[in-house]
């Protein structure tokens, strides 16, 4: 079994860095394809990335990505690529901004407004990161749905994820928190190493945030994804890269959704790298709606 998973790791990060790997168009245009979906939609996080990386690649490589701030407008469709409309907004001596469409059968998808910055020199300083258990002390995503291997959800996180899932308060994926909280740790990387630009690797850590973003929310209200009847997707996403960091090493989400209501919930997350530095901050609103709300 080891040797299966070590295979499906190494296929589940190629799958990903796939749909990263655009195709130029024009000067400006790009289209990519997706993973295939679990419902066959496209994945959030996955066209987040990609519209990242177009949006990188008409900017120049010492102007990294510093923020960006996303609506999802529609359900994409896994099965057929998506293409990517960028356009200039701006190059000054400092910052540069673009905007990006994510575009499938002539209607948008996401739209998606990026900054870039020519790293400069300016004060510093940081939130401290919290004290929890390392990964290797936590229960990975993949042996949790290894023993159900052959369900579609099951498959999906086993051969197609990307990422390496570890909850510091335990997973949610097949049952509730038994201590509803609005709030969680989550370590999370690429399953297998990874030898890409650092535009891909900022990339794709907002892949990877898509994925567990909105768990505080179902975790608050004694839910989990596999709750029978409950719906949930994002409906816009910002984040913000402090500092540099890796993909395919070890960064801690800390995570919390400070309020919930109208079939709405919001949530956010600071993520640290191993060694403390906050490398970045999310926020994302999503719908939520379960068929019975615990009190």
């Amino acid at each position: 079994m080891t040797h299966t998973l070590d295979t499906w790791a190494d296929q589940a990060v190629a799958s990903g860095l796939a749909a990263l790997d655009l195709e130029r168009t024009a000067d400006t245009s790009f289209t990519g394809q997706s993973l295939p979906m679990p419902g066959g939609r496209v994945f959030g996080g996955q066209v987040l990335g990609q519209a990242i990386v177009a949006a990188g690649l008409t900017v120049d490589p010492d102007r990294p990505v510093h923020s960006m701030h996303g609506y999802f407008l529609r359900a994409g469709d896994a099965s057929k690529p998506v293409d990517f409309e960028v356009e200039v907004l701006r190059d000054g001596r400092s910052f540069s901004a673009r905007r990006t469409h994510a575009i499938q059968e002539g209607a948008p998808i996401l739209s998606m407004i990026a900054s870039f910055q020519l790293e400069q020199e300016g004060p510093e300083h940081q939130v401290v990161m919290p004290e929890v258990p390392g990964p290797d002390e936590l229960t990975s995503g993949v042996d949790v749905f290894a023993p159900l291997a052959g369900h579609p959800t099951a498959d999906f996180w086993l051969q197609r994820a990307p990422f390496d899932v570890r909850h510091v308060e335990g997973p949610i994926f097949l049952r509730p928190d038994r201590q509803p909280r609005a709030y969680q740790s989550t370590w999370i990387k690429a399953r297998t190493a990874v030898d890409v630009t650092d535009l891909t690797h900022r990339a794709l850590l907002a892949f990877a945030s898509d994925q567990i973003i909105l768990e505080p929310i179902l975790r608050r209200h004694g839910a989990s994804w596999a709750t029978p009847d409950i719906s949930f997707a994002s409906l816009d996403h910002a984040m913000w890269w402090h500092r540099p960091a890796r993909a395919d090493e070890w960064l801690l989400y800390v995570q919390d959704a400070p309020t919930a209501q109208g079939g709405r919930g919001l949530a956010g997350a600071w993520v640290f790298a191993e060694d403390g530095r906050l490398v970045a901050t999310v926020a994302q609103e999503g719908m939520v709606r379960m068929p019975q709300v615990p009190a």
